[in-house]
């Protein structure tokens, strides 16, 4: 098993050693900096709450319902770290982290979600055209919109349709207030996952 990629200071990463443990220690990472702000209107923990729902009722695998509500983890990870970290491909980040203990099924659209929303908004104008005015700021600083180029690439990418899947459920999972499991419901399901592929 690769060792988790956190600032050294961190021993509590690196000692984890059972599903319970890591199911903990993520849900623990959310409670601790889920608070914060995502987008202008809800918190990181109700955005990844209401993502991992919403891929729950579409009838998701269970490994997309847990990427979708993980797709995020990466900021929250940034923000651990003693001194500020500009976002600078949280994707990355959240996906390298997670190829500790989780499949490639879960990682890959955790990796892949920000480059989906350049290519929706390459493919589909009414996409781009919905997009919150976070998310289109973001978009500027993360590329824009693919270039035909890339959007052939993207698609021959392996797991990229989940990813798509993935950013259209971040998209809708902005509703203040929405109904949704609580952060033991997801701890559950990744612990059962964990446990599934020992």
């Amino acid at each position: 098993m690769n060792r988790p990629l956190l600032s050294r200071r961190s021993s509590l990463w690196r000692d984890l050693t059972s599903p319970a443990a890591v199911a903990d220690a993520i849900v623990g990472l959310y409670a601790r900096r889920g608070s914060a702000d995502y987008d202008e209107i809800l918190s990181q923990t109700e955005h990844a709450l209401q993502c991992g729902r919403l891929a729950s009722e579409a009838g998701a695998s269970e490994e997309l319902v847990v990427a979708s509500f993980l797709h995020d983890v990466g900021h929250l990870l940034m923000s651990e770290q003693p001194a500020p970290v500009e976002d600078r491909h949280h994707e990355d980040v959240g996906a390298r982290f997670l190829s500790n203990w989780f499949p490639a099924t879960v990682t890959t659209p955790v990796r892949l979600h920000v480059a989906a929303k350049r290519y929706l908004c390459a493919i589909d104008p009414a996409y781009a055209a919905g997009l919150s005015a976070g998310s289109t700021r973001s978009l500027a600083v993360q590329g824009g919109p693919m270039s035909d180029a890339e959007v052939v690439t993207f698609e021959a990418v392996p797991g990229s349709k989940d990813a798509v899947d993935v950013r259209r459920w971040d998209d809708r999972a902005k509703v203040p207030g929405a109904p949704t499991p609580d952060l033991a419901a997801f701890r559950d399901r990744m612990a059962a996952m964990l446990n599934t592929a020992r």
